[in-house]
């Protein structure tokens, strides 16, 4: 018996996601498009995890158990073991809309000088509730080309590309914690071009738990760290070293949650006009981390009226 190789490579890692994995799963496997595997790595998680994706009987879905070294070594082994010319990459805890594949596969193969299509998105809190709709900062590959150095252009979750010029381009850097995606867009556009579909085609969730949180919570030298390797197209171990102290002592419930609370009220507010939402959100962020002074700024914005927060929100560059 003749084995067929899938033309899409779903890669989903997988860490504790036991919360949302379900949905994730369930909204790849109803696709419009269904020649594909979906290759989802568990990275040593110790919650719910395995057992609900072994509950899936679908020949597709294919488990890979592994210990828990990070999304970077999490993506690499499933760059290697892919078996499609095609990788889709997604989240565990977002959502795929039904066409997202078919819609980034026929582009793809309509435009054979194109290595990489994202596509915008939609944003929904923790309990699955609409944010916001969000537009990427670039769309044509010339916008892409202008804009990679600015902001990242692509939503990681949302991007569907081809998986040997990923492979000749390095792969995941393991060093740039919270930003393998971009530093591999800044070595991936030496190879071909990009795009963004003018189009939501997932449904992102922002969680407390999530590993992404607001940069602005960060602090200046992750962002210059960040800056100094995509310019340049690569980091050094040394200050993989240094951004991983700098996240690991942010990594505690308090602050994420803080800056998943800031994060909402920012976009409850410039995004989806809905202050008192916004004031919400904000005053539990304040009630989280009281000694951050930028919210209690952004609750006083609340009660300016929708025409002057937009004018603002214009003023800085447009990212979450």
């Amino acid at each position: 018996m003749s084995f067929k190789r899938p033309k899409i490579s779903v890669l989903m890692p997988a860490y504790n996601a036991g919360k949302y994995i379900r949905e994730a799963i369930a909204s790849v496997l109803g696709q419009t498009f269904p020649d594909f595997e979906l290759l989802v790595i568990n990275d040593g998680s110790t919650d719910e995890t395995e057992n609900i994706i072994k509950s899936f009987y679908d020949p597709r879905v294919v488990l890979i158990n592994k210990d828990h070294e990070g999304v970077a070594a999490a993506l690499n082994m499933g760059l290697k073991l892919a078996q499609a010319p095609y990788i889709a990459r997604f989240d565990a805890d977002d959502i795929c809309l039904p066409q997202r594949l078919e819609k980034q596969f026929n582009f793809l193969e309509d435009h054979p000088d194109y290595v990489l299509v994202g596509s915008d998105a939609e944003y929904m809190l923790e309990n699955g509730d609409f944010l916001f709709s969000f537009q990427c900062i670039a769309h044509s590959n010339d916008e892409v080309q202008r804009n990679l150095y600015v902001y990242c252009p692509f939503i990681h979750s949302a991007v569907m590309y081809k998986r040997e010029d990923v492979i000749k381009a390095g792969g995941y850097n393991a060093h740039a914690h919270n930003f393998e995606d971009y530093l591999l867009w800044s070595n991936l556009v030496k190879t071909g071009k990009m795009q963004n579909l003018r189009e939501p085609l997932i449904k992102v969730r922002l969680n407390a738990s999530s590993v992404t949180i607001d940069e602005k919570w960060r602090g200046e030298r992750f962002r210059q760290l960040k800056r100094q390797a995509t310019t340049r197209g690569s980091i050094t171990e040394e200050e993989g070293e240094e951004i991983l102290a700098i996240i690991k002592k942010q990594d505690v419930r308090k602050v994420k949650e803080g800056a998943y609370h800031a994060l909402c009220g920012k976009k409850f507010l410039a995004n989806n006009y809905q202050p008192e939402k916004a004031r919400r959100h904000v005053l539990k962020a304040i009630s989280i981390r009281p000694f951050r002074f930028d919210n209690y700024l952004l609750y006083a914005v609340s009660y300016f009226p929708e025409a002057f927060i937009s004018w603002l929100h214009k003023q800085s560059p447009n990212r979450l």
